[in-house]
């Protein structure tokens, strides 16, 4: 079975698309970084598929980040995507507490989404919507009402057992139509939300994709394209992290190096660790970083 790919489709008749996405090996690359409790590891699995189904939405080369955050036990989730489906992410939550409430409502209390889309060229979008919905699938949907106006489907599983994590997620939406066309295109959407909610979690988790759809929509006029791999990729290197540290006068980063053996600075997503001794410091300062890099190795 092929996971971590992202599916997409479009019923021409009923003007809708859809996209199916399953991750395994990408859950488990964010996972792996970080003990996160089972309660976080299923919300950071929602907001994977709930980004690699937003980001094939985007009709430019760019990137797409979902926020949630808010007051209660978990400050802020938030998952990185780009237009080729890399994705990365991170949860802070109070580590005080010996137990996490299980409702999505109750991780969020008084919360907000913020979904920002940044492209290559041209201005960058930033939405928001309140977290006032019992899922984040539910919250998205609201999000494309608000935002676009268009009918939304959203349908996200999660299965966190240490042997077999998984994150899957269905997605469907109504195309933009002349409002000749529009009750047509509304009861074709709903015969395919319909559809779509007759899915079972073991048919999600355990059939291969190409079944899944089938299953689903085998009686549909449905145009299905190419797969596109979804992978876990964090943008961080030394050398990024080196001019980020450049910012802190040479004086103050070698106190660190005298007390501390080492500057030492730890990536948010993947959690690498980057180190610089004496030397790394002086050449930062300089400029010439980069050089000595190669130089030393």
């Amino acid at each position: 079975m092929a996971f971590d790919q992202l599916h997409r489709y479009i019923f021409n008749e009923g003007n809708v698309r859809g996209e199916l996405v399953r991750l395994e090996d990408t859950f488990c690359a964010i996972l792996n970084s970080y003990h996160y409790p089972p309660v976080i590891q299923a919300l950071l699995g929602e907001l994977m598929v709930a980004t690699s189904l937003l980001t094939a939405t985007l009709k430019f080369e760019g990137d797409i980040a979902i926020q949630l955050q808010g007051d209660g036990p978990v400050s802020y989730a938030v998952i990185n995507g780009t237009h080729n489906q890399q994705l990365r992410g991170v949860a802070r939550w109070d580590e005080t507490l010996t137990e996490l409430p299980d409702s999505f409502s109750e991780l969020f209390p008084k919360g907000i989404m913020v979904i920002t889309i940044s492209p290559e060229e041209g201005e960058r979008y930033q939405g928001i919507v309140a977290l006032d919905k019992p899922t984040l699938a539910e919250c998205i949907e609201t999000y494309f009402a608000q935002s676009e106006q268009l009918a939304t489907k959203v349908l996200i599983r999660t299965q966190t057992s240490p042997a077999a994590p998984k994150a899957c997620g269905l997605f469907l939406q109504i195309l933009p139509t002349s409002s000749a066309a529009t009750n047509a295109a509304d009861t074709d959407f709903e015969h395919l939300s319909h559809l779509t909610d007759t899915i079972k979690e073991e048919e999600l988790f355990n059939l291969p994709a190409e079944d899944v759809l089938y299953r689903l929509y085998h009686q549909e006029n449905a145009e299905i394209f190419t797969p596109t791999p979804v992978v876990f990729k964090c943008s961080c290197s030394r050398e990024r992290t080196a001019s980020a540290i450049s910012a802190i006068s040479k004086e103050e980063l070698l106190n660190i190096v005298a007390e501390e053996g080492a500057v030492k600075m730890n990536c948010q997503y993947c959690h690498t660790e980057y180190r610089f001794d004496a030397i790394d410091v002086e050449t930062i300062h300089a400029g010439t970083f980069g050089y000595n890099e190669q130089q030393r190795s």
